[in-house]
């Protein structure tokens, strides 16, 4: 998945008096990030800070050609979860955090990270943020993207063979041996704990807009935490 470009402060006056956490989930390829990019223009670049599951995978450059082949990119265990709700936790208390810049090409960390500071709103976007407690608990409203599985392999085929080098040999190698298992067990069952699914991922405008309304009414000066809890798990805009 590709992020969303963490845009300027522009809008953000000091710290937040109230941080609000977002998890957008889905399988691959389902539209996350095009849902994450429709919530970022619904709240303003200025009051929104980003955070993508996929920086924090483990670094495995000490594996070779054949372990890396057989090792398991789409399982919990591949990702650095403690860092990642380690830095929500921070944003949501009011904190700068230094997110990993992961070399998707090498399969390592590349020994940089993006400073990314407190917003009034924090978007989550990643494959397994729901099959996560950890995450879940701090996350208040949780989105899930659905969409067919033959458009996210189509859709993945062409993000790794253009980003990231890939033939589509070993796309299709990868997506049969742990894409597709790995979202029967993980992802897709985590579905149930969505607030929020949006069908057809981030094409469902109608869902999207009333995503979008939840979120004004989420942020609307003067709301207490309790109410704002209420609203966000009142209804079921799609």
């Amino acid at each position: 998945m590709t992020a969303p470009r963490q845009r300027g402060p522009e809008g953000a006056v000091g710290r937040p008096d109230r941080i609000l956490a977002l998890g957008v989930a889905g399988g691959t390829g389902s539209g996350k990030t095009t849902v994450a990019r429709a919530i970022l223009e619904a709240v303003g670049p200025g009051r929104l800070a980003f955070l993508a599951q996929d920086s924090y995978y483990r670094d495995v450059a000490w594996a070779n050609e054949a372990e890396l082949l057989a090792h398991n990119f789409d399982h919990p265990d591949a990702l650095d979860t403690p860092l990642l709700v380690a830095h929500l936790r921070e944003l949501k208390a009011g904190r700068a955090v230094e997110v990993p810049v992961y070399d998707f090409v090498h399969h390592r960390r590349t020994g940089e990270t993006v400073r990314v500071e407190p917003r009034p709103v924090v978007l989550v976007e990643g494959i397994l943020l729901l099959a996560e407690p950890a995450i879940r608990s701090l996350l208040e409203l949780k989105i899930f993207v659905d969409t067919d599985a033959d458009v996210r392999l189509v859709r993945r085929l062409r993000r790794d063979m253009a980003e990231r080098g890939r033939s589509v040999g070993d796309v299709l190698r990868q997506y049969e041996a742990t894409v597709r298992p790995m979202h029967l067990e993980f992802v897709e069952p985590s579905k149930r704990w969505a607030d929020v699914i949006v069908p057809e991922g981030g094409e469902n405008r109608v869902a999207m807009e009333m995503v979008a309304a939840r979120l004004k009414e989420l942020l609307r000066p003067g709301l207490g935490a309790g109410e704002a809890e209420r609203l966000a798990l009142a209804g079921d805009p799609a």
